[in-house]
């Protein structure tokens, strides 16, 4: 799929408007439904393609945040061929109670996938878990970049950013 092709296929299956209120708390006249386009085989594929072209010689795992994250991850590390990681957003009562899921060993090198980038928030907590186990996030890199703060927060907090899209690539302006 070229990337016109992929934009296409993501603003009309995903793209939204009306008065919504965003995981940020921040209200939005559109929303990018990142589910109706991550059940797509054919842009989660492309997705995945283009996500692993950012796994370097230094990524050993890819990681993504539940629950948005978990196909993006799995797509990734399938035209990649690494294996991935969920980074849950709290442990869960029962079983082995765990933050990620899959195996993360100090000293990996991890390429966390994101799907929409507001201000950051959710990615960088799936960082410093990431972090804390001993591995290093090498990049995080969002499906869409709002432009609404993600990429200044998240170098702000030392991490390296890219996105594949934004939305002026998806021919959506400013709020």
């Amino acid at each position: 799929m070229t990337d016109k092709e992929l934009i296409e296929r993501i603003r009309q299956t995903a793209y939204l408007e009306g008065d919504f209120v965003l995981r940020s708390g921040k209200r939005s006249t559109y929303y990018l439904d990142k589910y109706l386009f991550e059940t797509c085989p054919d842009i989660l594929r492309a997705l995945g393609e283009r996500f692993a072209r950012h796994a370097g010689d230094g990524v050993t795992r890819i990681a993504g945040a539940e629950l948005g994250g978990v196909a993006l991850a799995a797509a990734t590390a399938l035209a990649c061929d690494k294996p991935w990681l969920i980074v849950r957003n709290s442990k869960k009562g029962y079983g082995t109670g765990k933050l990620v899921e899959g195996v993360l060993e100090p000293g990996d090198g991890v390429l966390l996938v994101e799907d929409i980038a507001t201000t950051g928030g959710q990615v960088l907590e799936a960082a410093r878990v990431i972090t804390e186990a001993g591995a290093t996030v090498t990049k995080i890199v969002a499906v869409i970049d709002r432009r609404q703060g993600a990429a200044e927060n998240i170098a702000a907090a030392g991490y390296v950013f890219d996105r594949l899209l934004t939305r002026e690539d998806l021919g959506i302006g400013g709020e």
